[in-house]
This record gives structure tokens, sequence and C-alpha cells, in this order.
């Protein structure tokens, strides 16, 4: 394919390059960029589900608080009329569940009872943390465990919450498994708390009312997340200095300039995609991008390299047959790259949900684009720089060599 012109492709690929950007400026300002709980404020929190092990009730006029670590369960005894107090209950002394109600009975004005199977283990027990820790005579209060034959997936999780400004992420072994639930607060009137009963409600609806636990609560201001977005944006902007330096030093600045251009064109056409789909932008899709800065730069530098070799080797005195001759040497390689690449991407979106999927959407789109921008965006930006190119004299009588079949 040495012999093809492919200098003839520059003008319609910059006209439709730039009708796909202007479109996704469009977009931008249309519809905006679909924000993920990342970049907004909002809470992150913890959650199992799964029935609780033991009732506790109270009748006494003490205060007693709940509280767990890892190796045991403690009660917290103080007031006015009781010695100030705390009862620990290993749970290598209490190993069953049975076990440790009966522990808790021997406790005055606590009585307990097992709702779970009697034989469970007690490592890993876990209380309710959005519920006062503080036993109350009115309200029973209930302590969990771990119960394997009780594991709920993460697919049942997100169908719960569907519809909910939500993300799940799948914590723990299959044993002991949590679900991390990041919510945006997109609306100024909705508070946390807020937004958080309603997640609950959502899970209390599908698994039952008593069978969902917060584990741990964490909200996200909006300080940090607009910290956040503006530590991505300059993590996006340190990247393509750096590339820009390195392309400088191994080739030319013209060179390198193309090669930035390349990579400025692959960012906004993956923009222009996620502004009218309104896939999430997230911390994975910006993965996505930057992982498309390194492969974009690297199928660039294939054909730059090959550029800068055919500049010694071919005599020509207009710079884009040197252009031609390099694309046609670099197109298979170029494209076969892509494809077997494409190959993971797609399986990835086809075989995966959630945030995994909105980076193989963007990864896939970001590959096309890569490898069309590396062999006719940088290529027609190089031309223009070198419009007015002339070889030197040593040029002009090295010897003829075709180096279409050489390695790349």
């Amino acid at each position: 394919m040495k012999d093809v012109k492919y200098n003839k492709a520059f003008l319609p690929c910059a006209v439709f390059s730039i009708a796909v950007i202007l479109f996704g400026i469009i977009g931008m300002l249309v519809r905006g960029i679909n924000f993920g709980i990342d970049f907004v404020p909002g809470l992150v929190e913890e959650v199992k589900v799964a029935p609780a092990a033991i009732q506790v009730n109270y009748n006494g006029s003490a205060d007693i608080s709940v509280s767990t670590s890892n190796t045991a369960l403690d009660l917290v005894i103080t007031g006015a009329k009781s010695e100030n107090e705390t009862k620990s209950f290993s749970y290598g002394q209490y190993p069953t569940v049975a076990d440790l109600a009966a522990a808790l009975n021997a406790v005055e004005g606590v009585s307990a009872s097992v709702l779970a199977s009697a034989s469970l283990n007690t490592y890993g027990i876990y209380i309710d943390s959005s519920v006062s820790a503080k036993l109350n005579p009115a309200k029973p209060y209930l302590i969990y465990v771990a119960d394997k034959s009780k594991n709920v997936s993460i697919d049942e999780v997100r169908s719960a919450l569907a519809g909910q400004n939500v993300s799940v992420k799948e914590l723990g072994s299959a044993d002991d498994r949590s679900f991390q639930i990041r919510a945006a607060i997109t609306n100024d009137k909705v508070s946390s708390q807020e937004l958080q009963e309603k997640i609950l409600t959502a899970l209390g609806n599908k698994f039952g009312k008593t069978d969902v636990a917060v584990v741990k609560t964490d909200f996200v201001g909006s300080g940090l997340s607009k910290n956040l977005a503006w530590k991505s944006v300059v993590l996006a902007i340190v990247t393509i200095f750096l590339i820009w330096g390195y392309a400088s030093i191994r080739f030319h600045w013209d060179f390198a300039l193309g090669a930035i251009i390349a990579l400025l064109h692959d960012c906004l056409i993956m923009f222009a995609f996620i502004s009218w789909t309104q896939v999430e932008f997230s911390t994975t899709t910006l993965a996505a991008v930057l992982t498309i800065f390194g492969y974009s730069i690297n199928a660039t530098v294939v054909i730059l390299d090959r550029v800068r070799e055919n500049i010694r080797l071919v005599q020509t005195r207009d710079f884009k047959d040197i252009l031609n001759r390099s694309i046609g040497g670099t197109m298979t390689r170029s494209i076969i790259t892509t494809v077997t690449t494409l190959f993971a991407s797609i399986s990835l979106l086809v075989f995966t949900s959630g945030s995994i999927r909105d980076f193989a959407v963007v990864l896939t789109v970001g590959l096309i684009s890569g490898c069309y921008s590396s062999l006719f965006i940088s290529s027609g930006a190089i031309s223009i720089f070198r419009r007015n190119w002339e070889p030197g004299v040593w040029a002009l009588h090295v010897r003829p060599h075709d180096n279409s079949s050489a390695s790349e």
C-alpha cells in the first residue's frame, strides 16, 4: 500500500473531525456532562444484607449502649442508679449465636432471643450504625452476623436501587459480603439524611426492613468533590504536557505538536460521545480517557518513527510522499493492533455492567478514534507544518530504498 495517496484523505478527515467536535461542544452546552458521584456531593455508605441473628430487648433504668470490634461485642453500662462498667463478650468465648444470646441474657434487664440459626459463628458480628446504639426499652435492638446461606448478589442490590443516581460496588468475600453505595446529591433541596433514608427504604422494600444494616456512612461535601474534579483536570493537562515533552525530545517540535493535536482530538471525540449518550463520567471513565492518551500516542509514535526514517531514505521533494510511504508501511500494524485491543474492550462491554461497562464503552470509542487520528489527523497536521519542507543535499543523493516491508 506504499503508492496510495493517503494525503488526499487529510482534508476530508479534518472536516469530518471538526464537525464531530463541534457537535460534541453543542452537546456539552445543551446536555452537559453526566458527572458521577465522584465529582458531585453525596454520601458513601457500606451496607450488609442478611436477616438479624439476635434480637435484644431491655427493661431497666440504666443506659446501655452496644458496640462491636473485630474480637468482641461490648455493652457499655452507665447511669445514676448503676455502676459504670463495660461488659465484653469475646467471640472466642462465645463462638455461636446461641452462646452469645445466653451470655446477654445474664445481664440484668437484658433479654436476647435468637432469630437465625443458633449455630452461626459470631465472628464478623455487626450492628446497624444508622440507628442509635443505645438500648431502648420501647424498641428491640438487632444484632447481625454474616450468614453465607443468605448471600445477596450485587445485581439484586442494583435492581433494588434502579432509577436512583447511585453506584454499587461489592466488598469482602462471598462468605461476608457487603456493598458500598455511592449516591450523589444533585438537588440542593434534598439533604444527605433524606438521601440515605431513600436508599434504605428501597433496600428494605426489596429485602426486608430488618434485613438491611448500615455498617459505615461517610458524607462527601461539595468542596471535596470540586477538589477531585480540579485534580482530574490538572492530571489530564500534566499528562498531555509530559507526552508533548517526550515527543519533542525524541522527534521534532512539529512532530510533537501533531501528536498533541491527535490526543486533543481523541479527548474531544470521547467527550462528544459522553455528552450525547450521557454515559456517567466518573473516575473509572477518566481512567479510560487517560488509557486512550497512552494508546493513541503509542500508535502515533510508530508512524512518526517511520516518517523520521523515511526522510533519510525516500528521494522526494514533496513531504507528502514521505507521509504516504510511512502511513502505508504502518497501516496494517495500526489496524491489527486496534482490532485485537477492541476484542478485549468489546468483551467488557458485553459481559460487564455498571462502571466497568462505562469504562469499556468510552475505551471502545477512544480506540477507534485513536487509530483514526494517528493515521490521518496527526499526519495531516504535520503535512501543514512542513508544507515548505525541502530535503537536505545528503537526502537527494541517498540510495533509494523501499522500506515498506521493514520491521515495525
